[in-house]
């Protein structure tokens, strides 16, 4: 499936996604993030073939950093 967004052309056919590391098979949070054509694409694990989140890398940048300090706990 190739995805037009933000200016990019994303084949998400190749992407390789990985599954994220707080993902397990007694929560509820399964989230698959890949790394494709320049663009950043993160699905439900647990739903494959349903909606997939586009981000730039400096979106997807923005998020981290603001993970890693905290900007998003409860």
């Amino acid at each position: 499936m190739i995805v037009d967004t933000k200016g990019m052309r994303l084949d998400l056919g190749r992407a390789d996604w990985r599954k994220s590391t707080r993902s397990g098979p007694y929560t509820d949070n399964c989230v698959e993030v890949a790394f494709v054509d320049g663009g950043v694409a993160v699905r439900d694990s647990k739903n494959p073939g349903g909606p997939v989140l586009i981000f730039t890398a400096s979106e997807w940048d923005a998020f981290v950093d603001g993970a890693k300090l905290g900007e998003f706990d409860l």
